[in-house]
């Protein structure tokens, strides 16, 4: 399985990196409330979850080779969507989502989790410049890129990659920490 995730995700998911990736994130892993965000989709047909894990892993991996906090990247990736409501049903939310999103989402956080000032900045500034407040820290930019990729790729169907790997890849990280 991680050679297909390696091969068609591009991720370069080996042992060694999805084992340090679950390290960062098992706590949060472990709450049911985490795999709530199962049940509500996010780009196309990739659940909020899922989604969520790819701006995860993307950050996580992309700060651990620039030596920063991979960590709370990984766990601030891990909830920027953590708003738990379908934001394609009216009336579900006060606002517009792209607007309004992260700031529910940090609510939710904040209630179900202990968070550092990082993983809170990457999670209240993750759609800036819609947001308007810069990001703090490094790892907050690299958040933001990694989830403007990982939607256009979920959007436009991963360049040909199913959502059934997706699927799997999030079953070999989240599911089995």
């Amino acid at each position: 399985m991680i050679n297909i995730i390696k091969s068609k995700l591009r991720l370069k998911a080996n042992s060694a990196n999805v084992e340090a990736y679950n390290k960062c994130i098992s706590d949060l892993a472990e709450t049911g409330i985490l795999h709530s965000m199962e049940k509500f989709v996010q780009h196309s047909n990739i659940s909020c979850l899922e989604h969520s894990i790819y701006v995860s892993y993307v950050s996580f991996r992309i700060c651990r080779r620039l030596g920063l906090d991979y960590r709370s990247a990984a766990r601030g990736a891990l909830l920027h969507d953590f708003f738990l409501y379908d934001w394609h049903i009216k009336g579900t939310r006060r606002g517009l989502h792209g607007f309004t999103h992260p700031h529910a989402a940090l609510t939710n956080a904040n209630k179900h989790f202990q968070l550092n000032k990082l993983e809170k900045d990457i999670i209240a500034k993750h759609m800036w410049p819609l947001t308007i407040s810069l990001p703090k820290y490094k790892e907050s930019f690299i958040v933001v890129l990694a989830d403007k990729y990982c939607a256009t790729m979920e959007i436009i169907k991963f360049g040909g990659i199913s959502r059934y790997l997706l699927k799997r890849f999030s079953q070999f990280t989240i599911h089995n920490s």
